[in-house]
């Protein structure tokens, strides 16, 4: 029975740069989520009874401070997943920032147009530290609060922050990225296992008409990490065809 050996080489995510120097910066802000997460934000932006182009812009400003650079930085100085170069410093530095700028941006929405957006603010905060540092013995660091704070959040907060009230469809677009939150999970935790923890895989299939193949480490990612470049593409064409019927 072959083995087939995941090298040294492999690289951490699909999307990972060769570490060092400035590329370790563009593999840390993670394009291809953060890109689909920011969807669920103009998603629900998008349908929302009323629209506003600078509300919207704003709020993904936020998510992007807060998920796309503040998350991620946290999540690389809790063991490096990504395998990057990066100062320990710099990115502590980085996450409060940005954490800090996502805040700024939401208390000064707030003030402006409606105080209960305090009330996601607060949220935001809490769970974007809490979950990628894993505090509180990391019970809110599981697919569940994965999928609330990476799906749902977004899509409730964009519809608020535009129409200033919660109706029907936005709890119903919020179970939606939920549900492909909760998706993206689960395949993404195959991937990263054998991407990132798996020194060897060995075995064969043996088909129906006697036909023979090796499994390596390629046989197993392929699949998931695929349906995750798919969906990822999707959710940001389904976000862009929404935005665009407001122009």
């Amino acid at each position: 029975m072959g083995a087939a050996r995941v090298t040294a080489e492999a690289r951490p995510a699909f999307y990972a740069l060769r570490s060092g120097g400035w590329r370790d910066y563009i593999t840390l802000l993670h394009p291809p989520y953060t890109l689909w997460h920011l969807s669920y934000v103009a998603i629900g932006a998008a349908i929302a009874p009323r629209f506003e182009w600078g509300k919207l812009g704003l709020t993904l400003a936020a998510f992007f401070l807060a998920v796309g650079i503040g998350a991620h930085a946290l999540d690389e100085l809790m063991g490096r997943p990504l395998q990057t170069q990066i100062p320990r410093k710099t990115l502590a530095l980085l996450a409060a920032v940005s954490i800090c700028g996502a805040v700024a941006i939401g208390i000064g929405g707030a003030i402006r147009y409606d105080l209960w957006l305090l009330a996601f603010v607060a949220f935001g905060a809490f769970i974007v530290v809490v979950y990628n540092l894993e505090l509180l013995g990391g019970r809110f660091h599981d697919a569940i609060w994965f999928s609330v704070a990476w799906g749902a959040f977004p899509a409730l907060t964009g519809y608020f922050a535009v129409a200033g009230e919660l109706r029907i469809e936005a709890f119903l677009v919020a179970a939606y990225a939920f549900l492909l939150s909760f998706a993206q999970q689960r395949l993404s935790t195959v991937v990263r296992t054998v991407r990132r923890r798996v020194r060897t895989v060995s075995g064969t299939i043996e088909l129906a008409d006697g036909t023979v193949q090796q499994i390596d480490a390629e046989t197993l990612i392929r699949a998931p990490e695929r349906a995750l470049q798919l969906l990822a593409a999707a959710t940001t064409a389904l976000a862009l065809a929404l935005v665009l019927l407001h122009v």
